[in-house]
């Protein structure tokens, strides 16, 4: 995998650097972010934390990407400018580690009184559409019985 930077244009509104570059990836797949944040990280000797990859975008065919990455000053500067989502992505791995440590930990007495309230959540539905349901046969019952005493008082 060879990174090549087309354009880099520094930004001083948004205090961060513009870079687009070119991805050749011969005979592998399309790199995920990770990768290509360290590689940008080490040509520019920058921080890997510092760099937010807005886009990839493969050509079909030929083993070259496009791409277009933000390089912030600080992390919290690029947190506060950001969209959430393009957050997200460029820090699926660390959450993904965060997730792993989670599920390694043993459910404790908390955890299993939480289960214990979703259980009895998905039952209290089928409880409401008895409730509807009788409430349905008792309005149909009480129009029926409206409808026959019309009826009687248009006999007489």
């Amino acid at each position: 995998m060879d990174i090549e930077i087309n354009e880099k244009k520094n930004n001083p509104l948004f205090n961060r650097t513009e870079v687009h570059f070119t991805i050749n990836h011969e005979g592998e797949g399309t790199p995920n972010r990770e990768i290509i944040r360290s590689e940008i990280a080490d040509k520019l000797n920058v921080k890997k934390e510092n760099i937010i990859i807005n886009n990839i975008t493969s050509s079909f065919g030929i083993q070259k990407s496009r791409g277009y990455a933000k390089i912030y000053t600080n992390p919290k500067k690029a947190a506060n400018l950001e969209r959430k989502y393009i957050l997200k992505r460029n820090q699926a791995t660390q959450k993904d580690k965060k997730k792993d440590e989670d599920n390694k930990q043993p459910k404790t007495e908390e955890t299993k009184d939480e289960t214990t309230k979703e259980e009895d959540k998905i039952t209290e539905p089928t409880s409401k559409k008895e409730e509807t349901d009788a409430k349905t046969k008792e309005e149909k019952d009480d129009t029926s019985k409206i409808n026959s005493e019309k009826s009687e008082e248009k006999k007489e």
